[in-house]
């Protein structure tokens, strides 16, 4: 059992949307590693972040993300920090990895909602950019499929997605 994709990306990048939008539109189900974790402790991600610390949280992180890569058929959309884990980072080789490219001045313009985000507390656009300093390499070595988000609608995204997916597909039927 394998996900047809995983999303990738920095926060406001869109994977919980475009997830969600990808799965209904390949008739797949759609799990959300940030949902799973807020499930299994009970608690959201800045009440474990502020009362356990990050550490504690990316372990629990961890074994989410590894149980719905191991367990789910359809599409999965990992929260933005998971891919600073080694052993998740090896979990998604051979997997369909989607990296779904944001610029630093979207990303905070699409991150300045209600939600609370522990990591871009304060300078929120020194975090990002230091955020996206960090996690950049690693979303581009992890993608088998690479989109940029900027600017454009989550219906087109999703568009370019499914045609990239099914070439993909195909030439893996080929091989």
């Amino acid at each position: 059992m394998a996900p047809k994709a995983v999303l990738v990306g920095p926060p406001g990048s869109g994977k919980s949307t475009i997830g969600k939008r990808l799965a209904r539109a390949l008739d797949l189900p759609f799990l959300d590693t940030d949902v799973a974790v807020e499930v299994e402790a009970g608690r959201t991600i800045p009440e474990i972040f502020v009362q356990d610390g990050e550490p504690v949280f990316r372990a629990l992180e961890e074994k989410v993300v590894r149980k719905a890569v191991e367990s789910t058929e359809g599409i999965v959309s990992l929260g933005g920090g998971s891919i600073l884990s080694e052993a998740t980072r090896a979990l998604l080789k051979g997997h369909t990895v989607v990296y779904l490219e944001i610029s630093v001045g979207e990303g905070l313009k699409r991150t300045r909602s209600k939600t609370v985000r522990p990591l871009l507390a304060g300078d929120a656009r020194q975090k990002y950019t230091e955020l996206m300093r960090v996690r950049g390499k690693l979303y581009e070595e992890a993608a088998s499929i690479r989109i940029h988000t900027d600017g454009k609608s989550p219906s087109r995204v999703v568009q370019q997605l499914v045609a990239k997916l099914a070439r993909s597909s195909s030439t893996s039927a080929e091989q």
